[in-house]
């Protein structure tokens, strides 16, 4: 069982938590290129682990993540003016560059110290030679690294100069032709969404079919053994997951998740197709991004679809099946057509995360041997987050460790899966599936 304790430790992710600390050693997905499409374009708001943020793309292309809040009187702004190489403040004219640093105050005189009114400074300034340094020289403003990479826009919020090397995930490595990458909103906490990307179990149930017709073989498979037994294998970056279900005659059937630290899954793909995965980022302790990523190294996807990534209200990141109108659920369609009568795997996964609550009480669960995943799960994260707070080693920045792919196989029934699947579940660069 998970403590209430426990719980706070593993959801609450805003500055000066635990977990938070910890989520803030790894790059961060933040946004989609095609947020910030063209120079000098509007900036727009972003919220990340907490805190208040807004991101522009300056003159010359460069990506500005700052806080929100002017430095002068705490305007937004995202209301502000991108032009000639930052972001001016509408409120008095203030402007900032990409690295926060304040490069225009047009409201104030020059010189100016910030202390004018203070007689020992204004006999200081009189003693120094030369004129007092300028009072925009010391406004800066909080600002994150950001680079462009793999489809994604990553910032990184922790304290390390210079950060940790980027993600090597697969994904990141492939030709874009060979990546399709989308985001959406989700209500809840990030590990329930997260817990979802590692439990292999719910998928005979939750995004069933009730037409074994139309099943692709896959679907075939899984609804032929809805109790499938688990291994779980710590890995250097994060947790190697295998459901294993009865496939025929002496044969098995594994399903291989990745968990790499600290967000990520990796899900299995449909038998000779491609793979897919998410990034399951804190917006803050009671929301999250979804990133949702389908790739494939030896060619373009061709899995790419709104039952898996879901369609979104025009102008925003929101599902359109969301809370408001009951994920669209069709009550008919629940008798013919699907478990649920939600169609789409994200809304039939976002139906039953977000009904949970924003944070659930873990405390109050009945786990059972299908939820030995859920419960490595916590383990690891919960090990990695003590761990960081006594000062040692942070898990999965080495992008070496992060060269994994997740698998679906059958295998003869004496096989081990570490065996028989180990050139499917690596991701070394260079390697096709």
């Amino acid at each position: 069982m998970t403590t209430r304790d426990e719980n706070e430790l593993l959801t609450r992710t805003g500055p000066g938590t635990p977990m938070g600390g910890l989520l803030r050693q790894y790059w961060v997905p933040a946004l989609l290129p095609e947020e910030l499409p063209e120079p000098d374009g509007p900036p727009i708001r972003l919220q990340l682990l907490g805190e208040q943020l807004v991101a522009f793309r300056d003159s010359h292309g460069r990506i500005g993540l700052l806080d929100k809040h002017c430095a002068h009187r705490g305007a937004s702004l995202f209301f502000g003016r991108n032009a000639e190489g930052g972001l001016r403040c509408v409120y008095h004219g203030w402007k900032y560059d990409v690295a926060g640093r304040c490069v225009d105050m047009p409201n104030e005189p020059e010189p100016l110290t910030g202390d004018e009114d203070s007689p020992a400074a204004q006999a200081e300034a009189t003693r120094a030679a030369g004129a007092p340094r300028p009072f925009k020289e010391g406004i800066q403003l909080k600002a994150y690294p950001v680079c462009e990479w793999g489809g994604i826009v990553w910032t990184y919020m922790g304290p390390a100069r210079p950060p940790p090397a980027l993600p090597a995930l697969e994904w990141t490595l492939v030709p874009d032709a060979h990546r399709y990458v989308a985001k959406r909103v989700q209500e809840c906490n990030y590990l329930q969404a997260l817990e979802g990307g590692v439990d292999l179990s719910h998928i005979a149930f939750l995004h069933r079919t009730l037409d074994p017709g139309r099943d692709r073989e896959d679907q075939k498979l899984t609804r032929r053994d809805v109790r499938p037994t688990f291994e779980v294998v710590e890995t250097d970056c994060g947790l190697m997951i295998a459901a294993r279900r009865h496939a025929d005659a002496g044969r098995s059937y594994w399903r291989i998740s990745q968990f790499i630290m600290p967000w990520y899954t990796m899900f299995p793909p449909l038998i000779d197709e491609g793979a897919g995965g998410h990034a399951w980022v804190p917006i803050d302790d009671e929301r999250c991004w979804a990133f949702s990523i389908t790739w494939d190294p030896d060619k373009p996807p061709s899995v790419v679809g709104e039952g898996i990534y879901g369609e979104l209200i025009p102008g925003t990141y929101r599902p359109r099946a969301n809370r408001d109108n009951d994920y669209l659920v069709d009550r008919a369609a629940q008798r013919t057509v699907s478990f649920t009568g939600i169609p789409g795997f994200a809304a039939q996964d976002c139906a039953v995360q977000e009904s949970m609550g924003a944070i659930v009480d873990r405390s109050r669960e009945r786990l059972g041997p299908s939820d030995l995943p859920i419960l490595a799960l916590r383990r690891r994260l919960r090990a990695a987050a003590n761990a960081f707070l006594a000062g040692g080693e942070v898990p999965g920045l080495d992008p070496r460790s992060q060269h994994v792919r997740p698998a679906a196989v059958v295998l003869p029934r004496e096989i081990p899966v570490a065996v028989g699947a180990k050139d499917a579940l690596s991701a070394d660069p260079g390697t096709s599936r």
